[in-house]
């Protein structure tokens, strides 16, 4: 599949009108609609397996490329190498993020049914930059980090088809999750080794 390449628009999440979270960038309409219908058939014809998180099976289905991060044992290891399909669309977030498409060498495929979402966390730190990019429904990306007097809390709005690339402050300094989906969601997180 050829991706045509469309002029993302870069802009940072309103982030409850509070100042820009640093480290995090949101651009709309990095993928096109019909784009977006193809990318999801790709992801649906890989093989996707249930997340394990140790003893537990999460609500969504994943693949992973390049590099795998086995949560059962703690394993990090090479993994297959990212299909061709993947290439053109790791290359246009490459460039959104400033980096070689070289860079982003693990990729990450999402499938989430209704009411699935994912706990607060951060990427593990063998990673970098991430850079994922949404498909199907909407969904909001939430932020926190531990202050003395609690939790400060940031929400970004993640729209079908954009992309964000979080680095540096939004990356280490902040967890984030995503709140149970009411739609079917899709994406494709792509990182970089640190």
């Amino acid at each position: 599949m050829t991706l045509t390449r469309q002029t993302a628009t870069h802009r940072q999440p309103d982030l409850f009108g509070a100042p820009i979270l640093p480290g995090l960038a949101y651009a709309d309409a990095l993928v096109a609609d019909g784009e977006e219908i193809a990318l999801i058939s790709h992801i649906r014809g890989e093989r996707l397996t249930p997340f394990q998180f140790q003893q537990w099976e999460g609500k969504r289905l994943t693949a992973s490329f390049g590099w795998t991060y086995d949560f059962q044992t703690g394993t990090f290891a090479r993994g297959e190498v990212l299909p061709d399909w993947l290439l053109p669309v790791r290359a246009r977030a490459a460039r959104f993020a400033g980096l070689l498409p070289t860079d982003l060498e693990q990729a990450l495929l999402i499938e989430y049914g209704v009411g699935a979402g994912i706990g607060w966390h951060k990427d593990r730190p063998v990673f970098e930059h991430v850079v994922g990019i949404s498909l199907g429904a909407p969904t909001a990306m939430r932020f926190r980090r531990r202050t003395e007097k609690g939790f400060e809390r940031r929400s970004a709005d993640v729209l079908p088809r954009s992309v964000y690339h979080m680095d540096g402050e939004a990356r280490n300094d902040w967890e984030h999750s995503i709140a149970p989906l009411v739609a079917k969601r899709w994406s494709i997180t792509f990182r970089s080794l640190g």
